[in-house]
């Protein structure tokens, strides 16, 4: 026989057979026959008898094989074949005495044979190496595991339903970019050969999506890949998933609202509900979410009001005298981050949306009227990590300008994580961008929240590996 087969006709899926064995007696038989295929993972009986189950996406069934229905070279299949091997049965469906549902085979193909044995079903895998190394048999091995990728799946068909009804449109901007920009990391870098030049893999989509307001389209949202030089950790990726959506004559507050009701609406959409397990406890994601100030918020986790610390090096000391860690080099916003990260994100378990950030760390984002030391910006935090980031956007040319020569500065400075000026981008808003509130959503960390997943590995189905 030909062990790998160009086609298997008329398959339906696992769970339609054992839709129509439900209805049938002990002893009863479906009108007709069915086509099934899938993974064999278990196999018993012997003699003129042999009982298999199969296994696809929707679910498992039984496969009754007998002497008198497949003749010798049938039962043979049947009965030698390895677990690991996808076969296809054709056959009517039953419902044996005892009462399983399973299809009464009249032949049996082979479509693909293992020339590997699948993972132990009992004990898993268990070696994280392996199970990120090679999905597919983390896959194979964990029904578990295979739901957690539909959930993701569900989650994003979730925000794209969500969007799309409100009148956005999904656009699609450069993977490989000249200039990168739209956050504070560092790019991997690739040269094209025709070109003659250095091209940056994107490390945001934010300003080419600004692009598309000048240009008149009002609502615009894009899901693609990020990519950043950085180091790995439970939830850092070099390759991770972002959604970002710039919404014009809208604000922050805006913004704020829509992510509460897109987040609630994907978790509804993934997981049945609103509220989700976490760590052994549970994390509710009905809106609306608590909102406090960011100086607020870090002057009551560490004590430090920061500001009343404008100068990096008054600031490192109180924090060291807090027990914070402070780099001798690091300028006064990765301080303040610092302080943000060590002492008040791993407590914001609940949904939390952080209002109103100091200057220096948001390059993009609109000044407060009534206080200009800050700006139109918050950040949204669950399950103890940071899950969105969002701006009333800066649209001033000439404020973005000089926010650009700010980071220049910083540069300057050694701060290898500041973005480059980008010329086009402020001929482009030199042409009017209307206000708008910007959004930037972490898939891979909202589909953690919603899985009860703690490492971001888990749920990227081939995560980066070292070698």
């Amino acid at each position: 026989m030909d062990p790998y087969p160009a086609r298997f006709t008329g398959r339906v899926p696992v769970a339609t057979a054992r839709v129509a064995g439900e209805g049938l007696e002990p002893g009863g038989e479906a009108d007709g026959q069915v086509a099934v295929a899938g993974r064999l993972v278990a196999r018993r009986g012997q003699g003129k008898t042999a009982f298999a189950d199969i296994e696809d996406r929707s679910g498992r069934i039984q496969v009754w094989a007998t002497l008198d229905r497949l003749g010798p070279d049938g039962l043979a299949l049947i009965a030698e074949a390895h677990l690991g091997d996808i076969v296809g049965i054709r056959g009517a469906v039953v419902r044996t005495r005892r009462g399983e549902v399973s299809v009464a085979a009249s032949s049996v193909d082979m479509l693909a044979k293992a020339l590997r044995p699948p993972p132990d079903r009992h004990a898993g895998l268990r070696d994280p190496e392996t199970r990120y190394r090679q999905r597919y048999l983390d896959l194979m091995a964990s029904e578990e595991v295979r739901e957690q990728f539909v959930t993701r799946a569900r989650a994003i068909a979730g925000v794209r339903r969500f969007l799309d009804d409100r009148g956005f449109i999904e656009v699609e901007t450069p993977a490989l970019q000249p200039i990168y920009g739209g956050a504070a990391a560092r790019p991997f870098v690739t040269h094209h050969n025709e070109l003659g030049r250095d091209l940056y893999l994107r490390i945001a989509t934010e300003l080419y999506l600004k692009r598309c307001l000048v240009g008149g389209l009002d609502k615009v949202y894009e899901i693609g890949k990020d990519f950043r030089n950085e180091g790995v950790s439970f939830k850092h990726n070099p390759e991770f998933t972002m959604l970002e959506t710039y919404e014009a004559y809208a604000d922050y507050d805006d913004v704020a609202r829509m992510l509460e009701e897109m987040v609630s609406q994907a978790a509804r959409e993934a997981t049945g509900g609103f509220v989700v397990p976490w760590k052994g406890g549970e994390i509710d994601l009905t809106p609306p979410w608590r909102r406090v100030r960011l100086v607020d918020a870090l002057r009551e986790a560490s004590g430090i009001d920061v500001l009343e610390h404008p100068d990096a090096a008054d600031l490192r000391a109180r924090m060291r005298e807090a027990g914070l860690d402070a780099p001798d080099d690091a300028p006064w916003p990765k301080l303040v981050d610092g302080i943000l990260s060590q002492a008040l994100e791993p407590t914001l378990v609940q949904p939390t949306i952080l209002m109103d950030y100091p200057l220096e760390l948001s390059p993009f984002a609109k000044r407060r009227a009534d206080d200009p030391r800050l700006v139109e910006r918050f950040e949204a935090f669950c399950g103890g990590m940071e899950i969105a980031n969002a701006f009333s956007e800066l649209n001033d040319p000439d404020d973005q300008r000089e926010r650009f020569a700010m980071l220049q500065a910083d540069r300057a400075a050694g701060d290898d994580e500041a973005q480059p000026a980008d010329e086009d981008f402020l001929v482009a808003l030199e042409h009017g961008m209307p206000p708008t509130g910007g959004l930037g959503l972490g898939i891979d960390r909202l589909v953690m929240l919603l899985t009860d997943r703690h490492s971001i590995r888990e749920v990227i189905l081939f995560p980066a590996m070292r070698t």
